[in-house]
């Protein structure tokens, strides 16, 4: 720092970390202020977490410029920096490993005096190293392997309820035999984290709790990353080393039948709550084993709830509502993360009680409540190579299985033309997801789906095929903002005399702008072509002569 710099500007730092709070005057000479580990930085935060010139504070006015300068990143108002600088109004939170940072200018009386050191002390942490704090964690690991032989544990055993007070009590005594090396009033907070570590699925468990985290990343033992309100955010946690987080994967895999190694380094599961889980580990994950958890709601989404969200409209969601009802083919189609699993939940939902249905998935997530539904699940091969029964496999039998509607999580391979013809052989009301970007792309992806299954059928069959199976597709988006809206609606009329399936659009979203905090403006709004399966709400007595159709 230039200590003989002509201008400052006061500010006020506070820096929290868990319940303790520091309050400091500090100068931004030149209207600039330094946050990093070293020493020499306007604000010198004593952590591993933090790079030596971790973010620059650059004073504008009422308004401050961000600058990220650090490998771990730098979170502001709960927003990753990701285009090297942010700007904000004073007050806002900046997320630097453990600690929460806040700046406010003041208007001082005095002379610009030299810089000034402000050194913030973690609260609860008495290693302020990151390899020395993962040290201590393995010492005491290791410590609890010597009174209880957790390598003999099953790791789909996990959950035996005398395992976790036994893990507890023994690593309360070793907390405490440490003394000083842990502070008195951190050992219950690191005793709990390590509990879940050797038993749970370590620091995941309390993200796994919180209602407003979306998904789960782990890049690395040391990167966590967190989706919440639809933004990532940097998590202030981490797992001790490569090894916990296996240890974490395989007690979500192991329970399941399925394995996870280096001969088989990737894997999807589930969790027991319907959480999709997938991992990936060494060699294809290069920077250690990395673990993504899109997490599954704890409140069941409805209808009424998608409409209060501003996910659709309450035409449109009467619309699909009686669609399901009548027994329309429908795929809905959209990118990855964009709630198609929910809207296919939910649409699922709307199935009558007294049909049979038989869901197929890679990884069980549907929650339907009807009280006749068969689901079934993929299973990958075991370690002789025997015993693979894919998403077209169990489509074919469940065409065995007498059922009134098939609900197939995802159409990804072959199993899309076993499935369009289930839909043209008196399997009507069957529901599907695809990944594309619209209702067109939809079209294109299943005819691209269908040539997967081996068979040389002319185009012109396949999409005959398509337009004879398949009512309606639902376009399902995850927009710019974080929020998740059904953008299209559209019914399949037909092939035209050039050969293409025909699309009419029935419901679409019509984006109008951006507003002030970033958020997508727009409304949705009907076409106003209506479908050609009105008259069968009528016949069914779905609506009345003197309602609505959409």
């Amino acid at each position: 720092m230039n200590a003989h710099a002509r201008s400052f500007v006061p500010l006020r730092v506070s820096i929290a970390e868990g319940e303790r709070v520091e309050h400091r005057e500090i100068d931004a000479f030149d209207g600039v202020a330094t946050v990093g580990r070293d020493t020499r930085c306007t604000v010198t935060l004593a952590t591993g977490f933090a790079s030596r010139e971790h973010a620059t504070i650059d004073v504008r006015g009422r308004l401050m410029t961000v600058r990220d300068t650090s490998m771990n990143g730098t979170v502001v108002g709960g927003v990753l920096v990701t285009q090297s600088q942010l700007t904000a109004p004073f007050g806002t939170p900046i997320e630097i490993g453990p600690f929460k940072l806040t700046f406010e200018r003041t208007d001082r009386p005095r002379a610009a005096p030299a810089p000034k050191l402000v050194v913030a002390e973690p609260a609860k942490r008495a290693p302020t190293d990151a390899a020395e704090e993962s040290a201590l964690r393995l010492e005491i690991h290791k410590r609890l392997l010597e009174h209880l032989d957790l390598a003999s544990v099953d790791a789909g055993r996990t959950d035996d309820p005398t395992l976790r007070p036994k893990v507890l009590a023994a690593l309360r005594a070793i907390v405490a035999s440490l003394g000083e090396r842990i502070p008195a009033d951190a050992r219950e907070s690191v005793t709990a984290s390590l509990v879940d570590e050797a038993v749970g699925l370590g620091p995941l468990e309390r993200f796994l709790a919180d209602p407003e985290v979306n998904e789960i990343m782990v890049v690395d033992p040391n990167t966590i990353f967190l989706e919440k309100r639809g933004k990532l955010v940097r998590a202030d946690a981490r797992f001790t080393n490569d090894d916990r987080v296996r240890a974490t994967i395989e007690r979500i895999v192991t329970p399941l039948g399925r394995r996870i190694d280096e001969s088989v380094p990737l894997v999807d599961a589930r969790l027991s709550d319907g959480s999709r889980v997938n991992a990936v580990i060494k060699p294809l994950a290069i920077r250690g084993a990395a673990i993504t958890i899109r997490k599954f709601s704890k409140r069941p989404f409805t209808m009424n709830r998608l409409v209060e969200l501003g996910a659709l409209t309450d035409g449109m969601a009467r619309f699909l509502v009686r669609s399901v009802i009548a027994k329309k083919n429908i795929v809905i189609s959209g990118g990855t993360g964009s709630g198609k699993t929910t809207l296919l939940n939910v649409l699922s939902g709307a199935i009558p009680e007294g049909e049979r249905v038989v869901t197929i998935e890679d990884a069980a997530e549907l929650q339907l409540t009807q009280p006749h539904v068969v689901s079934l699940e993929t299973r990958p091969s075991n370690m002789e190579g025997k015993g693979e029964y894919t998403i077209r496999d169990l489509v074919k039998n469940a065409l065995r299985m007498r059922p009134d509607r098939i609900v197939v999580g995802e159409c990804r391979g072959g199993e899309a033309l076993d499935m369009l013809q289930a839909m043209n052989t008196g399997h009507d009301g069957s529901l599907t997801t695809t990944h594309a970007n619209s209702p067109r792309e939809a079209i294109a992806r299943l005819e691209t789906l269908v040539l997967m299954a081996g068979l040389e059928l002319p185009v012109r069959a396949i999409r005959e095929q398509i337009a004879a199976s398949v009512q309606l597709v639902v376009q399902q988006s995850r927009l710019s903002d974080g929020t998740r809206r059904v953008t299209a609606i559209s019914e399949v009329v037909g092939v035209s005399d050039k050969g293409e399936v025909e699309l009419v659009p029935i419901f679409e979203f019509a984006r109008t702008g951006t507003g002030p905090g970033g958020e997508v403006l727009g409304r949705h709004r009907a076409s106003g072509f209506l479908p050609s399966f009105l008259n069968d709400f009528l016949v069914m007595g779905l609506v009345g002569e003197e309602e609505e159709y959409l």
